[in-house]
């Protein structure tokens, strides 16, 4: 990343940070103004991008893009707290981080390039499926706030099913990118990976 990236990346990281700091007790006229200023700073952070050119542009603008998202979900999960806000923050943030490592993905050819793809993915994947099993965990331990023992059986036996849905999500997409990781071999080698991937996700 060049010294153009890193400025446009680290004004509108600090926005992000800043607009967090301001939610807190704001009224619907400072949020619009931070919604503003994010918007701006988006502007800002992409004009900084057209010096560049092929993919050094477009994974400067994925990154500009990916940094807009993540402070307007931060603001929103601020300015309106709860547990379904800060799961849609996490989302964002995983969001943008697989759009600027795909980008980054581009200056690779043939199967190094496939393999960075599925890994991206692989990464995405398994932060929306903690974000979720943090959401799920976070609403079953709301539930079990309440007197009847019925009440916390249900609230434990969510919070399992939780950890269980992240554990599947993350195996297969690791299951995922070790089955392309073997596209690059042939014949016997070939099978003994499948095979070994297989294995290691219990397929």
């Amino acid at each position: 990343m060049n010294r153009i990236q890193m400025n446009a990346l680290a004004l509108a990281v600090s926005l992000g940070f800043s607009a967090g700091a301001m939610a807190e007790n704001m009224s619907k006229a400072d949020y619009s103004t931070a919604k503003d200023k994010i918007a701006a700073e988006y502007k800002s952070g992409k004009a900084a991008c057209n010096s560049l050119s092929a993919n050094a542009k477009d994974v400067c603008v994925a990154q500009a893009k990916g940094v807009q998202k993540v402070a307007r979900a931060d603001l929103d999960a601020s300015y309106k707290p709860s547990t379904k806000a800060h799961y849609e923050a996490r989302v964002a943030k995983a969001e943008a981080d697989y759009g600027v490592a795909r980008e980054k993905c581009d200056d690779l050819s043939g199967n190094a390039k496939d393999v960075c793809v599925k890994e991206a993915k692989a990464a995405e994947t398994t932060a929306k499926a903690d974000a979720k099993a943090q959401m799920k965990t976070a609403n079953a331990n709301a539930s079990a706030k309440e007197t009847s023992s019925d009440a916390r059986s249900k609230a434990s036996s969510e919070k399992a099913d939780a950890r269980k849905d992240a554990t599947a999500d993350k195996v297969d997409a690791q299951y995922s990118v070790a089955k392309e990781k073997c596209d690059a071999m042939a014949g016997a080698a070939k099978d003994d990976c499948l095979a070994k991937a297989k294995a290691s996700a219990g397929k």
